[in-house]
């Protein structure tokens, strides 16, 4: 009787540990913070730049503008198109820690219809040497004149 007992009651503790998730495992976890790297970081603004809907030949000129948030200068080594239709314009002089720098890129309005382009940024950045940036939109062609009704011809 005894063991019936016991194994009953065995059985009833078992069923409430079952019922509290993770009860005899789960341990504190200190809070995850991020540790600052030691180095240059960029932390851009937008990684994506979207043009709208532009007439033709408008101005193509936009700015990705990013932030030093390392500890040490940035130095943007280059900035890449994908295509001739795309140039980017990287700053010449390091980025110092805290302070914001600019890369201008120019795409060419003159070609009509939707676009999705990319920029390759290279630099110093610690874990983040290699970056692509987006340029996207629409240049809608020039707008048809209208043509004159034709005249009636007479008989």
């Amino acid at each position: 009787m005894k063991k019936i007992l016991l194994v009953a009651a065995l059985s009833v503790m078992g069923l409430a540990n079952a019922q509290t998730p993770n009860a005899k495992t789960t341990t504190a976890q200190p809070a995850q913070t991020t540790q600052p790297v030691d180095g240059a970081q960029i932390t851009f603004e937008n990684e994506t730049i979207d043009y709208g809907t532009i007439e033709h030949n408008a101005d193509g000129n936009r700015q990705f503008v990013f932030t030093n948030s390392g500890n040490k200068p940035l130095i943007i080594e280059s900035a890449q198109g994908s295509c001739g239709c795309t140039v980017p314009t990287p700053p010449k002089d390091p980025i110092q820690p805290g302070q914001k720098g600019v890369i201008s890129v120019r795409y060419a309005t003159d070609r009509v219809g939707q676009f999705t382009k990319n920029v390759t940024v290279r630099s110093n950045a610690v874990g983040n040497e290699t970056k692509v940036l987006t340029i996207k939109g629409n240049v809608l062609p020039d707008p048809q004149p209208a043509t004159p009704a034709a005249a009636p011809v007479k008989s």
